[in-house]
């Protein structure tokens, strides 16, 4: 049987390339976001490559709505292999001046859409022998003096927050479920990566070498973090 990655948060960057390179190692991709036309755009240019392409619309921060997708995903295309969680908010730029709403946006991506994903998957995660949890992080969440001026001069810190929730439950879903042979990574990325709304131009990242960072993680299977500076 094909194994399936779903892709969580799909659009430009990180999600394109981590699509493109695990597509072209084999195997079908199921794409989640809300925006329908970026899904559109996917499936066709995956499927043009000779990959294997379906997609889900779904909402990442209502976790009966990614439930409903990974159910979906598991009814037309098959057993979840890997999750990727590529899905963040930029909410709650100033957390002194941000309203209720924004400031559970932030959680409802970064950790409770996230854990509701895994609830639902990891029956296949488990099943599948070398089932994996991918986490797209930014290092935003880093602790440091440094980072943390930097996130409340660009306007940032609800991404910065949710970056550093999602940084610490890594580590701890990589603790919980080593032992039921599901495999957790994170790659930190430290830049802007190339073809986002971030993009300026100047010192962005290939997001490529991220993808391939992921599928290193993969493979390997014995470091739960990396870093891209």
């Amino acid at each position: 049987m094909a194994k399936t990655i779903m892709i969580v948060g799909f659009g430009p960057g990180t999600a394109t390339a981590v699509a493109e390179k695990f597509g072209g190692e084999g195997f079908s991709v199921a794409l989640i976001a809300r925006n329908e036309e970026k899904l559109k755009a996917g499936v066709a240019a995956l499927k043009a490559e000779g990959v294997s392409a379906f997609a889900f619309r779904a909402d990442a921060s209502d976790p009966d709505s990614i439930r409903g997708a990974i159910q979906a995903v598991r009814s037309q295309a098959g057993p979840i292999t890997i999750l990727h969680w590529n899905a963040y908010t930029t909410d709650a730029g100033d957390l002194l001046n941000a309203d209720n709403a924004a400031l559970r946006g932030v959680f409802d991506v970064a950790v409770f859409g996230l854990l509701a994903a895994v609830e639902e998957a990891l029956p296949d995660l488990k099943q599948s022998g070398d089932g994996a949890l991918l986490v797209s992080n930014g290092g935003l969440g880093e602790v440091s003096p440094e980072v943390d001026q930097a996130s409340v001069q660009m306007n940032v810190m609800g991404l910065a927050l949710s970056n550093a929730a999602k940084h610490k439950l890594v580590g701890l879903l990589a603790a919980r479920l080593k032992s039921e042979g599901v495999y957790v990574g994170e790659v930190m990325v430290y830049s802007v990566i190339k073809g986002t709304s971030w993009d300026s131009g100047a010192d962005s990242v290939d997001p490529k070498a991220i993808a391939e960072k992921y599928w290193e993680l993969y493979r390997g299977r014995s470091e739960i973090r990396a870093a891209i500076k």
